[in-house]
């Protein structure tokens, strides 16, 4: 078992996280907020390729500001192996989604180049430019172009709150050239994505490690009520076309539904917008949305059939028009048992107490299977508090995480067995 050396990964993490959260940061309570090409997007690029640099790595961006540090192999014509997270945040979000898994990667090649010098395979560690869909209504910007899920040259589809295009953001950040490469890779041998949990299972069961055997697939709805608005003295319960009560009891009802059907299913109803929401007058018209997600494809699709069912039929009864828009549907995604197992050796070899998953939340791994074996690996968030200023994981807990990562690329990379 290669062994990283002393605390020296935890307190290079701890540095590269404090310092990159410098670009959005401000006070404790705003949280970090880094959107897609915005100047602390690019500021945090900058000084991440600079610490790429710094550790020993060529560091360059692609033509959509994925930033790749590499660190060559013996045989260049070997796939690499690549490791790696999301740079952007969510508004007033926290300093580890996404930001961990960037200075992990950053921290364990660089210490596993000084200790055993140059690997058999390349080994890369990647901070792709986009994941969470916090400024552009598209998610995984920067994973998707890595995989072909997007062609960079589509970014003139999407727009910001603010009438600006993914494409106009991108060329303003120095991105997006006519004449540059596609950024599809088509050259990996695996993928390792490092992350905090962003739940509280781990936390929950006393594990130091989670192990994530399948990505959750999703399926999100905007629905819409329409009733009538009306004085809210003068209209009798009996005669009420109330969009409001409607939503309540589909939001109500979604929620019984899935406690039925147990884990690991959950469903949301997320943002609500009542019209004219004014507090004498009946609710006229409701837009609100339905989250829902299962790691069984089957399951994940009956539920949502039978959720737009008892939306249709709470409707009609309460004399309410509607209409449903689906606006994301993903597939769960397996991830590789082959990797899964040798991440729990390695576990087991540490003495680091680690649990079989599903991955609730989607991320950057989720793209990655259908180019190469990939895995995911998570270590526990405080309380499960995440997408918050409050997000929290110790600095042990993140080196826990860091140290597997170090020994399973040591293993994928520096070993004769293929990954």
């Amino acid at each position: 078992m290669a062994e990283p050396s002393g605390g020296g990964l935890r307190d290079e993490i701890s540095r590269l996280l404090e310092e990159l959260a410098r670009h959005g940061g401000g006070p404790a309570e705003a949280g970090v907020t880094r959107l897609l090409y915005d100047s602390a997007w690019s500021g945090g690029q900058r000084y991440l390729a600079e610490e790429m640099r710094a550790a020993g790595l060529e560091a360059h961006f692609d033509n959509v500001g994925n930033l790749y540090g590499k660190l060559p192999g013996r045989d260049p014509a070997l796939p690499a192996v690549l490791t790696g997270s999301h740079v952007d945040t969510v508004r007033h979000g926290g300093k580890y989604d996404g930001a961990y898994g960037i200075a992990a990667g950053i921290a364990a090649l660089a210490e596993l180049k000084r200790k055993f010098g140059t690997p058999l395979r390349p080994l890369e560690v990647a901070s792709f430019c986009e994941e969470e869909g916090s400024r552009f209504p598209l998610a995984y910007w920067g994973s998707g172009n890595a995989t072909g899920r997007y062609e960079w040259r589509s970014g003139g589809e999407y727009a910001d709150s603010a009438g600006t295009t993914l494409s106009e953001a991108m060329t303003a950040a120095g991105f997006g050239l006519p004449d540059r490469d596609d950024c599809r890779r088509s050259d990996l041998a695996a993928f390792v994505e490092l992350h905090i949990e962003q739940g509280m299972v781990l936390e929950y069961f006393d594990k130091r490690i989670g192990i994530v055997d399948t990505i959750v697939g999703q399926r999100r709805y905007a629905v819409s009520l329409e009733g009538a608005a009306n004085h809210a003295g003068t209209t009798p319960m009996t005669l009420r076309q109330d969009a409001m009560t409607g939503a309540a009891e589909i939001a109500v009802k979604l929620e019984s539904l899935a406690s039925q059907w147990g884990e690991p299913l959950v469903a949301t109803v997320g943002r609500l917008e009542a019209r004219p929401n004014t507090p004498n007058v009946i609710a006229g018209s409701v837009d609100f949305t339905i989250d829902i997600r299962h790691a069984d494809e089957w399951k994940l699709s009956a539920f949502s059939e039978l959720i737009l069912s008892e939306v249709e039929r709470i409707a009609t009864r309460r004399r309410l028009r509607f209409a449903v828009k689906p606006w994301l549907t993903t597939k769960p995604v397996p991830l590789s048992a082959a990797l899964a197992a040798r991440t729990e050796a390695i576990c087991r070899s540490l003495s680091l107490p680690c649990k079989r998953m599903v991955s609730g939340a989607g991320h950057d791994a989720q793209l990655f299977p259908p180019l190469c074996p990939t895995t995911m690996i998570f270590v526990p968030s405080r309380a499960g508090i995440s997408h918050s200023p409050q997000e929290y994981t110790s600095p042990e807990q993140l080196a826990d995480g860091a140290a597997v990562l170090f020994n399973l690329l040591y293993e994928l990379a520096y070993k004769e067995q293929s990954p």
